[in-house]
């Protein structure tokens, strides 16, 4: 600890330094990259450099006699220990008397004032609160202050691998007929063209994939797509010769990567350009205000997003057999665990391993589509806790063992997590367990009116949690790419800004939690597809099919503190789990399932 205070104390040293230099009186940066991505290679681990915090969604603010670190809840618990005999202050985002952001840049910058960010890695939403906020107080915005372009003298190098081609009988449709939806999108905007930096858009539309990002299979690239002309910029060692033909072949024009922002300067743009401001660095921004002037730009999502979100037959059929196949591997851990727990040492780390490894024998496996979050007793109250061979803990034959785990596949990207009763456990602990279970439950049996946002659904999980005066500080569901990243948006389930409506053939995460510090961790993630259920006199009504078939512990069930419909939910759910899943099992893991799917009685 007092090692890591010194290094990051001499990067803050050398980072105020070049504040000084530059005349920046506050430096600001966030976890991310170019590309508005939430996981993120090595080099532009900014934050992390500074800090020494690894949590994903980071945002620091320093000063020369300061320094803060905003984080979400899901890593209020890791940052603090991570942080723990540095000059940072732990700022824990949406806690009561924490101020935001912008609120913090508005009591801290004055008249003459500068604030200082690079551009390239802020999207153009958030570049708005913080120029607005150093507006009303009379500061100045240096919008390309990029000091660790310089002070960071071991940066690793930008990733690069080749990519390959999605054949598109496994994606159901050809990079021609999306470009065309899209081309229809701008029309119906009055838009010429658009600028799209998102990593996954861009492998959806061209229909390729890559490597650059831990778990995500994209490819680090920009994509300016007109009504006549598809350009990719794109990294020279990332191409192949069946790329490059394939590329000649869709008339996709081939750019360096490193030549995006100085060719976008004299881009000849045949009208109005649309961005997404969430989506699109404000670096970009500024280039083609510059170029076009502020009446050309069109702030709106890309048509690509929510296009991607709604999966098509093929999609929608490789996936429900990529989650099959995972969901059988799953089971078979469940039951190497509770069967061998107390009998055999096993870890943290050795228990994700062996996961792992089922994993990797389903046919088409590509890779895990992130780290297997292994974690005991007191570590699952850390959401998103990581364990390693140095630092993890042994597993004994009591509490609880929370298990968040997914993998990329040829047909499919997954992710699911479960709790596993691992021994003795209090009647406290069944409580909790019951409340995730009943929430992860009711959502997922939910049916409602299509045209409802995620915020209309996230009722339906948080109403058990609020009937007991509790919540989780995450959002209830994300959605989830095809053969793409883990997390995808627009649509999410979430209490608040969650406001793109459901469709049919949307794929979404059902994961409630309780997370108890020093204690235990509770999660349940049920991955779940919107289908169509009846369409009468008062409209249209979906309803999700889920995609996740292995069971809810029983061992921590307590029918009592259920409602009968509760009770039927679960019965019903596990129904689905036998008939699903024991066909591809046999003998005593067969014979587990069945008593693991048990119908209970309140």
């Amino acid at each position: 600890m007092a090692e890591n205070k010194v290094i990051i104390g001499e990067r803050l040293g050398k980072l105020r330094e070049e504040m000084k230099k530059e005349g920046v009186d506050l430096f600001l940066a966030v976890s991310s990259d170019f590309h508005a991505s939430e996981y993120i290679s090595d080099y532009f681990k900014v934050t992390e450099y500074l800090s020494g915090c690894t949590s994903d969604n980071v945002v620091i603010v320093i000063s020369q006699d300061s320094a803060k670190l905003w984080t979400d809840g899901r890593y209020f618990i890791s940052a603090a220990g991570e942080l723990e005999g540095t000059e940072y202050e732990l700022m824990r985002m949406g806690e009561p008397d924490v101020p935001d952001v912008p609120e913090y840049l508005s009591e801290h910058l004055n008249a003459g004032m500068t604030l200082g960010f690079d551009g390239r890695c802020i999207s153009v939403t958030d570049s708005e609160d913080y120029m607005n906020a150093a507006d009303e107080m009379g500061a100045s915005v240096d919008t390309m202050f990029c000091p660790c372009d310089s002070i960071w003298t071991d940066r690793a190098a930008l990733p690069s691998h080749k990519v390959f081609i999605m054949d598109t009988d496994l994606v159901g449709e050809s990079l021609e007929s999306k470009v065309s939806k899209i081309r229809s999108k701008l029309v119906d905007y009055d838009a010429s063209g658009t600028v799209i930096s998102k990593l996954d858009d861009i492998m959806w539309i061209l229909n390729i994939r890559g490597n650059d990002v831990d778990y995500n299979p994209v490819a680090l690239s920009y994509l300016i797509l007109g009504m006549g002309n598809i350009d990719l910029f794109i990294q020279d060692s990332e191409l192949t010769d069946e790329f490059v033909k394939y590329a000649a072949e869709h008339r996709i024009v081939l750019h360096p990567y490193d030549k995006f922002f100085e060719e976008l300067k004299n881009w000849d743009f045949a009208g109005n350009v649309l961005i997404d401001p969430d989506q699109t660095s404000c670096a970009i921004r500024d280039i083609l205000e510059d170029r076009l002037g502020e009446d050309a730009l069109i702030f709106e999502k890309n048509p690509s997003g929510i296009l991607k979100a709604v999966k098509n037959d093929t999609e929608i059929k490789n996936s429900r057999e990529a989650y099959l196949l995972d969901s059988v591997e799953l089971c078979k851990f469940i039951y190497y665990i509770k069967k061998n727990i107390g009998k055999e040492k096993m870890t943290e780390v050795s228990a994700a391993e062996y996961l792992d490894n089922l994993r990797s024998k389903i046919p088409g496996y590509i890779e895990l589509s992130f780290g297997t979050i292994s974690a005991y007793n007191a570590n699952a109250a850390m959401a998103h806790y990581a364990p390693s061979k140095e630092n993890c803990a042994e597993l004994k034959p009591e509490g609880f063992l929370l298990v968040d785990s997914g993998g990329t596949y040829e047909k499919g990207t997954t992710d699911v997590t479960r709790t596993i009763v691992l021994g003795k456990i209090t009647d406290e602990m069944k409580k909790d367990f019951t409340t995730v279970a009943v929430s992860n439950l009711r959502l997922l049996f939910a049916k409602f009116l299509e045209g409802v946002n995620g915020v209309g659904l996230d009722t339906y999980a948080r109403a058990p949690f609020w009937d007991r005066g509790l919540n989780f500080n995450h959002g209830t569901g994300h959605g989830i790419g095809y053969v793409l990243n883990v997390h995808e948006g627009p649509q999410s389930i979430r209490w608040r800004n969650a406001l793109t409506p459901f469709k049919p053939g949307m794929i979404t995460s059902d994961e409630p939690g309780i997370y108890l510090e020093g204690r235990y961790g509770i999660r349940l993630e049920t991955i779940t597809l919107c289908v169509p259920d009846e369409s009468n006199e008062y409209g249209n009504f979906l309803k999700f099919e889920p995609l996740t078939f292995a069971p809810l512990d029983l061992d921590a069930i307590l029918p009592s503190y259920m409602d009968e419909s509760d009770v039927r939910k679960l019965n019903r759910y596990h129904e689905m789990v036998w008939e699903k899943v024991s066909p591809y099992l046999e003998g005593d893991v067969k014979d587990w399932l069945r008593e693991a799917t048990r119908k209970i009685n309140k």
